[in-house]
């Protein structure tokens, strides 16, 4: 059980990213805040957005972030507290906050016969206009609030195609392309027939959010 927030900025971070620093995105962050929806309650993600995509600054993620390979930006927006399942892709992922918000995340290492302990996960706060990378080896999911009943905008930027649809193949944990993911028995996405890969309890982080 997760007993405290860290900040992102922290040591304790390290194992799992990195605050990106170097490029201007204001414009970005004004486009999300007044044109992208951020439900009342649960999250919405939409992996590519052309109207972000359109912005300076994509070019200039895509060629120094990503090295030149083709990219994607999207958002994840909305309500939340809780951890029931987990993702992790083949590549890093640039996290853009707009508003305050918490991060969840995990030790790819920590996958055991294809199981994880929520045990192993920690809650990291992130303060809107931060960016920041999360390695390939980080389990994750969508972001959670910084305060009670209050929602977040985030930028989520990947390689291109992640998260698309993809034809069932022999991995049961590969739910899209370049998407793995993991979850708990008593997850929503595992009634929807999700790939069942972590055990212990469901994360909350309600009790350490005013």
């Amino acid at each position: 059980m997760i007993q405290s927030i860290r900040p992102v900025g922290s040591d304790a971070f390290g194992p799992y990213g990195r605050v990106v620093a170097g490029y201007r995105f204001d414009g970005l962050l004004q486009v999300l805040r007044e044109h992208t929806p951020r439900p009342s309650d649960g999250t919405v993600y939409v992996a590519s957005d052309p109207r972000l995509e359109r912005l300076p600054v994509f070019g200039e993620v895509q060629a120094g972030f990503f090295g030149g390979l083709p990219a994607q930006f999207g958002y994840c927006n909305g309500v939340n507290t809780r951890l029931a399942c987990c993702e992790y892709h083949q590549c890093s992922e640039l996290l853009v906050a707009a508003d305050d918000l918490v991060l969840v995340v995990g030790p790819r290492g920590g996958i055991s016969g294809g199981v994880c302990n929520t045990a192993r996960f920690e809650a990291f706060s992130v303060p809107a206009g931060t960016a920041v990378e999360l390695y390939g080896t980080t389990l994750h999911y969508a972001p959670c609030s910084a305060r009670t009943g209050e929602g977040f905008r985030a930028l989520i930027a990947l390689l291109r195609f992640t998260n698309f649809p993809l034809a069932a193949g022999g991995d049961p944990s590969l739910a899209a392309v370049n998407k793995w993911v993991l979850a708990h028995p008593d997850s929503p996405e595992a009634k929807q027939g999700a790939h069942i890969g972590l055990s212990g309890e469901i994360v909350d982080i309600a009790p350490l959010i005013a």
